[in-house]
């Protein structure tokens, strides 16, 4: 980013860390609501806000789409910021930053400068121990990645972003966008944060409990309980709760849950919950070659036959009669091999 010389220090001050194939969304998302938030004829000019992306050696960062991004400028020239945001990307075993940018992450975080982590970006705070007493927020997709790698934490899933103090984590996509609008507000007011937001065709900011977008089932309801309800039972698929500790999660009373659900969608929480296991149950078979007892158990039935009954039930077919079906239409759209010329 080139220097605004004829300004001051600006109000709101970031650096962004980009990981290894980094999301490129979530970092142009936030990035965005930052320039827009004092873009004088649209010049993209650092007008109100300051950013820069940092590195060890001033290579371009690779994104998870392969569109590269090259920094501002080197982590020992660092300046001073509020914010030191973390921009993950795909979930690997190696580390995400080099043991350059993870000791300044550390030196910073032990001076008291808030840390922001997007989109997996929050599995790397948590794995420089960055995140320890804090909530943190993932996306519904990456729940059980996160739970599967550091299994004595329960992330938040079911928000747009979580703020503990000065740690700041987002589920990622478009849900930075609002996070970043959060913090211009916090720092430059609410029309600044707006007019970002609504240049970027997002009519309202959004806090940070609002429920994340989900699959087909949660886009179509309406109700915002109802919703982070559903992405509860998505995050539950193996071991299934029960409604009325999916009811304790949502701080209300069974009858008022189910009254929400057949309001909204018109079907009752358990109903919802068997679908969202046959679908997944369903997938598995068209996607895996495991057993249908593995399956019913990794879906959240008892055993083979009993998902055998469910899904004869619900969807008219076995899974036996399922996947046997899958096969032929996979058959089916499967192009004869050309004849060899001779």
């Amino acid at each position: 980013m080139p220097e605004d010389k004829t300004s001051s220090r600006k109000p709101l001050r970031v650096a962004f860390l980009l990981a290894d194939r980094f999301t490129l969304s979530a970092f142009a998302n936030f990035v965005d609501v930052l320039r827009l938030a004092g873009d004088d004829a649209d010049k993209s000019r650092p007008i109100l806000c300051e950013w820069s992306v940092l590195s060890g050696d001033m290579s371009p960062i690779r994104s998870s789409c392969g569109v590269r991004v090259q920094p501002d400028r080197r982590v020992r020239n660092a300046g001073s910021y509020d914010y030191i945001v973390v921009v993950g990307g795909l979930i690997g075993d190696q580390s995400a930053l080099d043991a350059e940018l993870t000791a300044f992450l550390r030196a910073r975080a032990q001076e008291g400068t808030a840390l922001v982590g997007l989109c997996t970006g929050v599995f790397v705070l948590y794995e420089e121990g960055l995140l320890q007493g804090y909530r943190c927020c993932v996306s519904w997709f990456h729940h059980q990645d996160f739970i599967d790698r550091f299994d004595s934490e329960t992330p938040v899933a079911d928000q747009l972003f979580v703020v503990d103090r000065n740690r700041l984590t987002c589920s990622g996509g478009h849900g930075t966008s609002h996070l970043a609008a959060f913090l211009v507000q916090r720092h430059i007011g609410l029309s600044a944060a707006t007019k970002s937001l609504n240049i970027m065709m997002v009519d309202a900011a959004f806090s940070g409990e609002r429920p994340q977008p989900g699959q087909q089932l949660t886009r179509r309801a309406k109700d915002p309980v109802v919703k982070r309800t559903i992405l509860r039972m998505q995050q539950n698929i193996e071991f299934p709760k029960s409604i009325e500790d999916l009811a304790d999660d949502m701080d209300i009373a069974r009858r008022t849950l189910e009254r929400r659900f057949m309001t909204d969608l018109g079907r009752s929480p358990q109903k919802i919950y068997v679908e969202l296991r046959l679908d997944r149950a369903m997938l598995r078979l068209r996607e895996t070659e495991d057993s249908i007892a593995e399956i019913a158990m990794a879906c959240g039935f008892c055993d083979a036959p009993h998902l055998s009954r469910t899904m004869k039930a619900e969807r008219g077919s076995t899974p036996a009669q399922y996947r046997k079906a899958q096969g032929a239409i996979a058959s089916a759209l499967t192009p004869e091999p050309a004849p060899l010329s001779e």
